[in-house]
């Protein structure tokens, strides 16, 4: 039984209605919690899916917006993300917000002087009874019954008590995983005063830490000094310039960007770095399809027999996981048990420190990445061979031409061109081939006298994020300041590699 005419106009409309409420009700709470960029993101994609999805103009663009759509989340977000917080002291230390900041010293408590209670925590169904007793006097006191579920603050009034607390006690392993939930609890004693946890099987009365003082600065309720915030530095400090943990995020505007080309400590290392990206990048690319290409010409010989059982063979590295190649790799490597170093002093004498010595290493990388990348280049080059007109070596060999004359001649040219466009991404996958240098070297060995972690076979990528997530203070808006560099980069290049090829392709017509 179809569904009305009626219905169905009426349907429409109300799903969109109802998505476009969902939606915004995400995006309220996901702006709520201070990421601001991300509901922004959102908004933006959810006006887009509501318009092309209701207005008859935009019916074709409804296949193409779901990748849109998901570009515009994954792709697109994280690009802006990481831009903004390149102009940030996004860093360790620099974590979290102000608001959040000056919350987490707000709750900061001290022990003041008063009555120490020795609690035990007893089980009554679903809910504890906190037990507390004076540690001078002996009086005993009880608490609750309360819920532990949550970390929300909570006030129990303490009642005295002469007879046992009925219920198991808490054993120390769950008072562990609930010490946070019985920190946010505050007992109000009989005699009016306040007590909280000052230790896991410890109650005494306690004083907040801090108080808020209307032009912004906090009062140290033991010593009555002030710390003021500084938004220049990202902390709250003291008079005398004493800054207090934790710090916050403030905008420092270019000085991450400033930093990489003018501190000379961070400037050498990066220049180098980028140099070492640029050949590793070009060289793989060579590399790789240099030696793809030639064996793709060798397998395409009709001559050759068990052609099938060669592809296979040399189809595996490509097929066998990246990672697990990288680290066997690692292993033949090895310069005191690696197979590699075995066979070489068996037969000449010769031991090299390949993780080491710079340039063992850089040649240690542009051999395994030739490894891995030359399959994929051979199985493309063998289709574009096969693509070429038998006609032009038929013409070749009357005219008396031998194997190398067809190759330089006939088959390079003619595959070049459509594999340029590979080419292209393929620089631009090597430029960030992260998991090949985390893997096999981890940058090593480093450079000295850097401001920073930058190993000599580090490239722009790895070098990032040892400063961001290996560095001791993961200076994350400085890692973010060169990934944008980085970006910026590979888009120049590809914009002159593609730019440099339609010229010569221009040039041949």
């Amino acid at each position: 039984m179809s569904m009305p005419k009626a219905l169905k106009r009426f349907l429409q409309p109300a799903l969109m209605v109802l998505l476009g409420l969902v939606g915004l009700y995400v995006i309220t709470a996901i702006y709520a919690t201070g990421e601001s960029l991300l509901a922004g993101v959102m908004l933006v994609t959810l006006a887009c899916f509501i318009w092309i999805y209701t207005s008859p103009k935009t019916y074709a663009y409804r296949y193409l917006f779901p990748g849109i759509g998901a570009a515009l989340i994954f792709v697109v977000f994280p690009m802006l993300y990481t831009v903004r917080i390149g102009f940030t002291n996004y860093s360790s230390a620099n974590l979290l917000t102000f608001k959040r900041a000056t919350q987490y010293l707000l709750e900061e408590t001290y022990r003041a002087e008063g009555a120490t209670y020795n609690s035990t925590l007893h089980a009554e169904g679903n809910h504890w009874r906190l037990r507390l007793e004076d540690a001078e006097t002996g009086a005993a006191f009880v608490a609750g019954p309360v819920v532990l579920g949550h970390e929300k603050p909570t006030t129990l009034k303490a009642e005295p008590i002469t007879a046992p607390v009925p219920g198991d006690e808490m054993p120390m392993r769950d008072l562990i995983d609930h010490q946070a939930a019985l920190k946010a609890l505050t007992v109000l004693m009989p005699d009016g005063g306040q007590i909280r946890m000052t230790g896991l099987r410890e109650f005494a009365p306690s004083r907040p830490q801090f108080t808020h003082n209307p032009d912004g600065s906090l009062t140290n309720n033991q010593d009555h000094s002030v710390i003021k915030p500084n938004f220049k530095t990202g902390f709250y400090e003291t008079a005398d310039g004493e800054k207090v943990n934790p710090g916050f995020q403030v905008d420092i505007g270019w000085k991450h960007y400033v930093e990489i080309f003018t501190d000379a400590s961070l400037r050498e290392p990066f220049w180098q770095i980028f140099i070492w990206t640029l050949i590793f990048s070009a060289l793989t690319v060579v590399f790789c399809t240099a030696l793809g290409m030639v064996l793709a010409v060798i397998l395409n010989w009709d001559s050759l027999r068990f052609r099938s059982v060669y592809r296979l063979l040399l189809f595996l590295p490509y097929a066998i996981p990246g990672f697990i190649s990288i680290l066997v790799f690692k292993g033949l490597f090895n310069n005191n048990t690696g197979e590699i170093n075995l066979v070489l002093g068996t037969l000449f004498g010769l031991k090299p420190t390949w993780f080491s010595d710079p340039f063992l290493a850089k040649t240690m990388i542009l051999i395994v990445n030739t490894w891995l990348g030359f399959p994929y280049m051979m199985v493309v080059c063998m289709g574009l061979i096969k693509a070429i007109p038998q006609d032009l070596y038929e013409a070749s060999a009357v005219a008396g031409a031998g194997p190398l004359t067809n190759f330089f001649r006939i088959t390079m040219p003619l595959i070049l061109k459509p594999l340029t466009p590979l080419l292209i991404s393929s620089f631009a996958f090597n430029f960030n081939n992260f998991v090949l240098i985390s893997l096999l070297t981890g940058g090593l060995p480093d450079f000295l006298n850097t401001s920073v972690p930058a190993g000599t076979t580090d490239i722009l990528v790895s070098y990032t994020y040892r400063m961001a997530f290996q560095d001791s203070g993961q200076k994350f808006g400085l890692g973010a300041a060169i990934s944008t560099v980085v970006f910026l980069m590979v888009a120049v290049i590809s914009i002159i590699q593609i730019r440099s090829t339609r010229i010569a392709e221009d040039a041949k017509r």
